[in-house]
């Protein structure tokens, strides 16, 4: 459960920790679900000082190291009609050396075949949120994930 933003901001913060280059971070959720509370809680906790807007329009938004802690790219793949869309967007080059946090992963393909995914469904619940969490093999690996 995510009943409040301190709750986002410390599942932001376990992800960071175990976020490594090649992840994806894929999120999940109906409009106003808290998928880009999330990411900008990853971010922060990763050494972001600044704001972070919405990649909605943009679609692509990228991340250095330095100040993050590893190079990240956050994408909202909302705007896409299909996944063969992405292709277009130079995705592949931007991900290079990065993590991936992606909003609406399903209208890029999913990532479904990725052992670096971490896959997180955000709903709306009485008390906030509730985030269920399906870590990959990779995530796996690093444990702390049942």
């Amino acid at each position: 459960m995510l009943p409040d933003l301190s709750a986002s901001a410390a599942l932001g913060a376990r992800i960071a920790s175990l976020l490594r280059p090649g992840d994806v971070v894929a999120l999940s959720g109906e409009v106003g679900a808290g998928k880009t509370t999330l990411a900008r809680a990853i971010l922060a906790a990763l050494g972001h000082p600044g704001e972070v807007p919405s990649p909605t329009f943009a679609i692509l938004e990228a991340y250095a190291a330095p100040p993050l802690r590893l190079p990240v790219v956050h994408a909202d793949f909302y705007r896409l009609g299909t996944p063969a869309e992405v292709a277009e967007l130079g995705l592949d080059e931007a991900r290079e050396g990065a993590a991936l946090i992606a909003e609406w992963p399903e209208r890029a393909g999913g990532f479904d075949g990725d052992p670096g995914r971490l896959a997180i469904a955000l709903e709306s619940t009485g008390n906030g949120r509730a985030a269920i969490v399906r870590p990959g093999p990779l995530w796996l690996e690093r444990g702390g994930w049942t």
